[in-house]
């Protein structure tokens, strides 16, 4: 099952223990499209046809199954990103860059959430790791 394509939208709801309706397929290819994080108001605007309500069960759905990662920016609205792997866990999740400017959150895929030590007894169930300044395209226009 490790071997599957992203392009295998029904195999990857499976495999997460979602069942792949019409709705969920449809909405899981949209999110591909997205480069970095997107909003449940991207989703609205790109999905005309589903409706919100619709939109959010199944993106706390994806949530609560790990096929999207939830960001929260300090925008006011809640960001998510597509989980990369099939076996997505909390070693894998990266940090992500909220610039100050455009508004835009980034993922940064290659920058891991460090190891935190925490105390016995404590369960971990999310990490939040966000940077804040200007992305390269707002700190080139500011410096012009």
């Amino acid at each position: 099952m490790d071997k599957l394509s992203q392009d295998d939208s029904t195999d990857i709801l499976l495999h997460h223990g979602i069942r792949p309706t019409a709705v969920r397929i449809l909405m899981y290819k949209e999110m591909q499209k997205f480069r970095d994080t997107f909003s449940m108001t991207d989703l609205e605007d790109s999905l005309e046809s589903v409706d919100k309500s619709t939109i959010f069960r199944t993106l706390t759905l994806f949530a609560r199954y790990h096929l999207v990662h939830e960001i929260e920016d300090g925008s006011g609205s809640k960001k998510y990103c597509l989980c990369h792997s099939l076996v997505c866990s909390l070693d894998e999740l990266h940090c992500h860059f909220y610039c100050e400017s455009c508004h835009k959150t980034f993922c940064l895929d290659h920058t891991h959430i460090p190891i935190v030590r925490y105390p016995q007894g404590f369960e971990l169930q999310k990490i939040d790791y966000l940077l804040r300044g200007l992305c390269p395209v707002c700190r080139q226009k500011k410096a012009e």
